[in-house]
């Protein structure tokens, strides 16, 4: 049973700071969180709820994997701010155990109109993020947060 998470709440004055992610950590193609999509995209993209974590800083970090119906598939090692609608890469896996590190991650704006973070905003929207706030506690309460979201939309 994971321990509750206390994020802290800054005061006007101070200023965030991220902790050091963790290693990528192993993933499965099995299991997946499925993300909704639009349409339009061709890729399906899902997370591993056993990457799933919640830093002391408040990010949701994850392991999304996209793949597509002839069997390619790539992963991302993601971190996601709620609170101020961002991502960031900090790795990329085309097989499990094999991560290639993004050499400067850097924070990015969640932008429907943008193809590299339409699923992460996706999967903001469909219960990682509560608002401003993770969608849990607890990894697991996110995931049931999740869940729930997909049964009553």
């Amino acid at each position: 049973m994971a321990a509750t998470v206390a994020i802290p709440v800054l005061a006007a004055d101070e200023e965030w700071q991220e902790a050091e992610a963790p290693p990528p950590p192993a993933w499965h193609k099995e299991g997946l969180l499925a993300i909704e999509m639009p349409i339009r995209t061709s890729l399906n993209f899902g997370v591993d709820p056993t990457t799933l974590t919640i830093g002391a800083d408040g990010v949701v970090r994850y392991v999304m994997v996209a793949y597509n119906p002839t069997g390619s598939v790539n992963a991302m090692y993601e971190g996601l701010r709620c609170d101020t609608g961002e991502v960031k890469t900090y790795a990329r896996s085309s097989e499990p155990g094999q991560w290639n590190k993004v050499a400067t991650p850097v924070w990015r704006e969640l932008d429907v109109t943008q193809s590299a973070t339409r699923h992460t905003l996706a999967f903001a929207r469909q219960g990682a993020c509560d608002g401003n706030a993770p969608g849990g506690r607890t990894p697991e309460e996110l995931i049931r947060r999740f869940k729930d979201s997909r049964q009553n939309p």
